[in-house]
């Protein structure tokens, strides 16, 4: 019998760690291959860990609420002949696991990459610093020391985004602002020494929140406050501009309404506005693929493939974006499948990691909401991101050869938000108007 040690499995782009929710298995268990052993939890999902092969879970390396590295050892596994048959029985003591045989390094699923870089979870005080916070630390050249001097204004003190970006802030205009003053004095050879007093920065003031007697505190749940650090960060990343396009979706509206019947009992699934609008987004992606970028530094990343992000709001009030990958590829049938399946599973919270990553574009749809138009954030590392609003019957100009009059159509606005670091004006109205005609330019008798 050998024993494997099962590493915490890559789980998505940019997904460095995870928390452990619970373990399903015990140590002593007999486990089956694919069988759940644990529960994780991400900055983006929460999901499950399967045990590579059929045996006994001898150990358990770590514990629930842990904060565990991609590619961190997580749980030995006895497989073998005779492994999966054994009985359940108490975790094997340390001199027993040393005494098997050598133990072989194996990831869950996806065999992932090497272990990430291992970076301060916590200061010498328990002190927690969430990701966001150690990634600017680490950009910024402050070390463990430092970081625990930080002044944090968040729950139980901890440190947020805005308190480690004042510190810097602040850290900086230092020796500018406020200059160290010099002592000098005679040393014992008769030279002068100077001798230069630091200055610290001044903490950034905490703003103050007056609580009324009928007031009622909430505390912001994982998602929500992960949410609320990516919002902050892709505002103070990207100088937004939004431009407006007034559309009219005539066309597509009396489309959909003669052929959904027809189309849910062909293809079993349900016709929406939403894959319409995906499709033209697209389309407008090849024609303008200066749009279907990132930004690191100061190069540009022309992506290769359109993954379409979709914001799908949750039951809990939350949001999530599960992203089509390589929609360029699909019909209008396969992204109409696509996202009746993600936004079924988003509701469940029956998304994979790498269902919500590795998007290039999104699309928010604020019309669901009763909405007439938005102002979308970008969902970094992403340049970019539509909102599309309600569809109203509105009185509009209809021109034709013979003269112009007014009619009622159906109307809807879309609002396109955009780096304006790398995306300028005129490609992000063109961009957002090219959406515009292809929608408007819809064939009425289109066969599905």
């Amino acid at each position: 019998m050998s024993q494997i040690e099962l590493l915490l499995p890559k789980m998505g782009e940019s997904v460095a760690e995870a928390t452990i929710i619970k373990w399903i298995k015990k140590e002593g268990d007999a486990v089956k291959a694919d069988e759940p052993l644990i529960e994780i939890a991400t900055d983006k999902v929460d999901s499950e860990v399967p045990s590579p092969d059929d045996g006994i879970l001898v150990k358990c390396l770590v514990k629930e609420n842990d904060v565990v590295q991609v590619g961190q050892p997580i749980a030995i596994i006895a497989v073998g002949s005779g492994a999966s048959a054994a009985p359940a029985q108490p975790a094997a003591a340390p001199a027993a696991v040393k005494a098997e045989a050598a133990v072989t390094h194996v990831e869950a699923a996806t065999m992932a990459s090497p272990v990430a870089e291992v970076v301060i979870k916590s200061g010498d005080g328990g002190r927690f610093y969430s990701p966001l916070v150690r990634n600017i630390a680490k950009a910024e050249g402050i070390d463990n020391a430092e970081l625990e001097k930080i002044a944090g204004t968040g729950s139980g003190g901890r440190v947020t985004k805005q308190d480690i970006l004042g510190y810097v802030e602040n850290r900086s205009k230092a020796p500018i602002a406020a200059p160290a003053s010099v002592q000098v004095s005679a040393s014992s050879n008769g030279q002068t020494e100077k001798k230069a007093e630091s200055v610290a920065a001044p903490p950034k003031p905490k703003m103050a929140i007056s609580i009324g007697p009928n007031d009622e505190i909430i505390e912001m749940d994982r998602m929500r406050k992960l949410i609320a650090d990516h919002m902050v960060m892709s505002k103070s990343t990207s100088p937004h501009v939004t431009s407006y396009v007034e559309a009219d979706v005539t066309n597509i509206v009396l489309w959909r309404e003669r052929v959904k019947k027809q189309f849910e009992l062909k293809e079993k699934t349900k016709l929406t506005f939403t894959p319409i609008f995906i499709e033209a987004i697209v389309k407008a992606i090849k024609d303008f693929p200066m749009i279907n970028i990132s930004v690191d530094g100061d190069k540009i990343i022309k992506r290769g493939e359109v993954n379409m992000g979709m914001a799908t709001a949750l039951p809990s009030g939350n949001l999530i974006v599960p992203v089509i990958k390589n929609a360029d590829t699909l019909n209008l049938v396969g992204i109409a499948k696509k996202v009746n399946d993600l936004a079924e599973r988003a509701r469940n919270n029956k998304l994979t990691p790498d269902e919500i990553s590795g998007g290039t574009y999104t699309i928010t749809n604020v019309g669901s909401f009763g909405n007439v138009m938005g102002t979308p954030i970008i969902n970094q590392p992403q340049v970019a991101i539509m909102a599309v609003g309600a569809v109203r019957k509105k009185p509009a100009v209809i021109e034709t050869p013979s003269g112009d009059f007014i009619g009622i159509r159906h109307m809807m606005f879309l609002s396109h938000s955009y780096d304006h670091r790398v995306v300028d004006g005129a490609l992000g109205g063109q961009f957002v108007r090219r959406v515009a005609d292809y929608l408007e330019n819809w064939d009425i008798n289109r066969e599905i």
